[in-house]
């Protein structure tokens, strides 16, 4: 079974999936200018579609109304806006995101219950409805296969770049072909990050079997990404599955396990994307942390150096002050820690081992490293068999600008 990766946007159209753009001006911006803030995805009957939503308490409105509508029906359309989260608008913010869904299902004739609405951006600012309407109409007449490039990046806010990746794979001398889309690039952290993700396939996939697909995806990916440690209120991911290919992949089977690995894949170039693209970012940086007691163990670690503003501040500077690694791996609340068993690399280069300073440590090997955009830190605590792997990057000055501004 052979596979292809990210290929142009030539070959991302997936059978069953259209998608339409608008300029709402919902996003700051002209909106006579190319500053499309609004998509609308249209799933051909029949299409499975799983999800998985953000952790945080104060969910926003449309993701609320999103669970409602899978719980009711099979979604036939999907409605994203960004520059407005509709986040922390209590019933109003509820009453506009249904609207949103009946507008939708004016202009197509489905049922409200069938349309999810997904929104990005300023948390607190009621919805703009009167800029509803009439970009809905224009986003449901060039619904086009073709559109996925413009719907990346219709769904950005302070992303500078789209995130896309495609694949396709070769099962019984048949293509079956995986698109994926992604907004994100601040207030992430694992159990989603601040992210939009959309994903389809055409393939044929039961809805119990697409769902545990999209779980496994996920927590092997946009669940291993951190930016700043903050969980969004709208973090949702989709993954949509039309049946077109006629190719069904069933439980257990060869086959599906072939495809969870594809989507797998795509799901951890998405998120890298992401973290790539972190606000003001200027390093990917990967964190593998082995042999740990507990894989809780190793998230503990992980995220502790993940999250430490003196490392990241740190890899901003391409210095290799790898005490404060040092110091964040201390602080992780490891028990029993037995701190001599414990080895520290970046990429190749051994800083830590034993416990203490590596012996044929320098200073210029370590710069060497640091200064390059893409580095691994690697560190094994020498207690289990358990480890973990995740995805963070660097602080910039860019990023305090950046947040500071967002809403001037």
């Amino acid at each position: 079974m052979a596979t292809e990766k990210n290929i142009g946007f030539d070959k991302f159209p997936v059978a069953g999936i259209r998608l339409g753009i608008a300029c709402a001006g919902i996003k700051k911006g002209n909106p006579t200018l190319d500053h499309s803030d609004l998509v609308l995805f249209e799933l051909a009957e029949g299409t499975q579609t799983a999800a998985v939503f953000t952790q945080n308490a104060f969910c926003a409105a449309p993701v609320s109304i999103s669970k409602k509508h899978l719980l009711e029906s099979s979604p036939k359309y999907l409605l994203v806006n960004t520059g407005n989260a509709n986040a922390g608008t209590g019933e109003q913010g509820l009453s506009d995101s249904l609207s949103c869904c009946e507008l939708v299902a004016s202009v197509t004739g489905t049922e409200a219950s069938e349309v999810l609405p997904f929104s990005t951006g300023v948390i607190g600012e009621y919805l703009p409805m009167d800029k509803f309407p009439p970009a809905i109409k224009i986003a449901y007449e060039n619904l086009s296969e073709d559109n996925w490039e413009n719907a990346a990046n219709g769904i950005l806010t302070t992303d500078t770049v789209a995130k896309a990746f495609t694949q396709t794979l070769k099962i019984h001398n048949q293509n079956i072909t995986i698109s994926g889309i992604a907004k994100g690039s601040g207030m992430i952290r694992p159990d989603m990050a601040t992210m939009l993700a959309y994903i389809a396939t055409d393939a044929k996939i039961d809805k119990a079997v697409l769902q545990n697909c999209l779980l496994e995806a996920v927590n092997h990916s946009f669940n291993r990404i951190t930016i700043d440690g903050d969980t969004s209120t709208n973090d949702s991911a989709m993954l949509m599955a039309t049946g077109q290919s006629g190719i069904e992949l069933k439980q257990n089977s060869y086959e599906l396990v072939t495809f969870q690995k594809a989507l797998t894949d795509l799901c951890e170039e998405l998120a890298k994307e992401m973290i790539r693209d972190g606000e003001g970012a200027t390093k990917l940086i990967t964190l593998v942390v082995t042999d740990c007691k507990s894989e809780q163990e190793a998230k503990d670690v992980a995220y502790t150096v993940a999250h430490s503003p003196l490392v990241k501040t740190a890899f901003f500077a391409s210095d290799p002050n790898w005490g404060r690694i040092l110091a964040a791996v201390g602080r992780a609340g490891v028990s029993d820690f037995d701190l001599s068993k414990v080895n520290i690399a970046l990429d190749d280069v051994t800083i830590v081992c034993n416990g203490g300073k590596a012996s044929d440590y320098t200073e210029e090997r370590g710069q060497a490293v640091m200064d390059k955009s893409d580095i691994t830190i690697h560190i094994d605590l020498g207690r289990g068999d358990k480890e973990i792997k995740i995805w963070t990057c660097d602080f910039s000055y860019d990023y305090v600008r950046i947040n500071a501004e967002y809403r001037t």
